[in-house]
């Protein structure tokens, strides 16, 4: 049966069974991804799925059923699926089926791809540039090249019908330098939406001087630091404790952020936003997971904490519109909240004024432990860190084995200034460079060598 066929016999169907509205939410999925190591493809996967969420109103609750199957017996199933499911529901809650009358906007979200034999030289020419940035490259590891294609199509008997479709490409390296007994690596990353924006011999020499530049690394003396934290590794901070701002999980509790709108809870120069229509990240969107259309939200405004993000059913419970934020995991996944591109807006300082700035202390560019040393509701962390040091705001030596320890939210009240250099590298989460004041490090203790 053919797709258009097969949602209005569903949708059909699911009127003539009793429910009062009906949606069909329809995912097709393409995916490319490749690795080369020691100068040959050692993995290589390509496929393509589809698979639609059904979702039915049945005496004020919601069923729900899935299938990747497109017949007759499909739609009975669904039909069957959705009805169990909303028999047995335990979720009180008021539920939602939007109209999808307002207009979306039109993004520039596809580009061009490239044949598979060239992505496959792209990873083997990466792998090549990196071993000849320096003798010390010895290995590259996770040397990837990927590609993907997904379309979104949304329907239902309120009326609405709104599609779209995204493509994306993108590399990313990890070479190792070896000198002397020391061992260090690097790393880089790109997402484009056309292939031929990718540079594979930049992309080796950013990951190789990294790499490099890391070699003979050693603790520094635990202690309290004055603190620069580069803007690769804010963007993993700004991800783990982003479930912090999402009105679902304040409605459960599980936010510290709960009953302080319109509080300072940042630095003035501190503005974050949530913006599904930026060209920049790669979580762009005309319209959310429940046809809510797109928007830019500003959730921190100059310190001030503005909104929480919102889909249909939280903004509902707090008597405010939707931010269109609502998002699924998976074609089968529920609705669920979560960012966009989510970001610190750029300030207008330079790198090396903010080292200037600081005068002397770290330069925290990596971090690792976020599953286990990071706690998204109370905003602690504890993480293993690598960077170098600053002396009279110039880089001094590479620094590794040390632990930087905090709380998310007092960093944010604690920033001293913005950095210039907002980068989305890898999705749909971006941040410049941020001098955080002062933090707790643990690095080699007294007498240690």
């Amino acid at each position: 049966m053919k797709m258009d066929g097969f949602i209005q016999t569903l949708l059909k169907a699911a009127g003539e069974a009793g429910f009062t509205v009906a949606e069909a939410y329809l995912l097709s999925d393409e995916s490319f991804k490749a690795m080369a190591t020691n100068g040959e493809i050692t993995q290589y996967a390509s496929h393509a799925t589809r698979g639609l969420s059904f979702r039915a109103m049945l005496n004020g609750r919601m069923g729900y059923a899935a299938t990747e199957a497109f017949d007759e017996a499909a739609v009975d199933w669904l039909i069957r699926g959705a009805l169990d499911s909303a028999t047995f529901c335990e979720d009180p809650s008021e539920q939602f089926v939007y109209d999808g009358q307002e207009p979306v906007a039109a993004l520039p979200l596809t580009g061009e791809d490239a044949a598979p034999e060239t992505k496959l030289a792209f990873a083997l020419e990466m792998e090549k540039q990196a071993k000849a940035y320096d003798p010390r490259v010895e290995q590259v590891g996770y040397d990837t090249v990927f590609s993907g294609r997904v379309t979104v199509r949304i329907v239902n008997t309120q009326g609405m019908d709104k599609q779209y479709t995204e493509s994306f490409c993108g590399a990313y390296l990890q070479p190792v330098a070896r000198e002397d007994g020391s061992t260090s690596t690097g790393f880089a990353i790109r997402f484009v939406r056309n292939f031929a924006e990718l540079d594979a011999a930049q992309l080796a020499a950013t990951a190789a001087k990294r790499a490099v530049d890391a070699l003979h690394a050693s603790p520094v003396a635990s202690g309290c630091y004055r603190v620069v934290i580069h803007h690769l590794a804010m963007i993993d901070l700004l991800e783990t404790f982003a479930p912090a701002f999402s009105a679902e999980n304040a409605q459960k509790d599980l936010s510290l952020l709960k009953g302080k709108l319109g509080e300072t809870i940042a630095a003035p120069c501190v503005t974050v936003v949530d913006d599904a229509l930026s060209t920049r990240g790669f979580a762009s969107r005309p319209f959310d997971a429940e046809g809510v259309p797109s928007r830019r939200t500003v959730v921190i405004e100059n310190g001030v904490f503005r909104t929480f993000l919102h889909n249909l059913k939280t903004a509902r419970k707090d008597g405010v519109a939707s931010t269109g934020n609502a998002s699924k995991a998976g074609y089968s996944a529920p609705v669920r909240v979560s960012p966009t591109n989510f970001s610190i807006e750029a300030g207008d300082t330079p790198f090396d004024a903010l080292l200037a700035g600081m005068g002397e202390g770290l330069v925290i560019t990596e971090l690792e432990g976020m599953h286990a040393g990071a706690d998204a509701v109370s905003g602690d962390f504890s993480l293993l860190a690598k960077g170098y040091t600053v002396k009279d705001g110039k880089r001094v030596r590479p620094v590794e084995q040390i632990t930087v320890a905090g709380n998310f939210f007092e960093m944010l009240k604690a920033v001293r200034a913005v950095g210039d250099d907002l980068q989305f590298p890898s999705g749909g989460y971006g941040s410049p460079s941020l001098d955080v004041g002062t933090l707790s490090v643990a690095g080699k203790g007294e007498g240690e060598a």
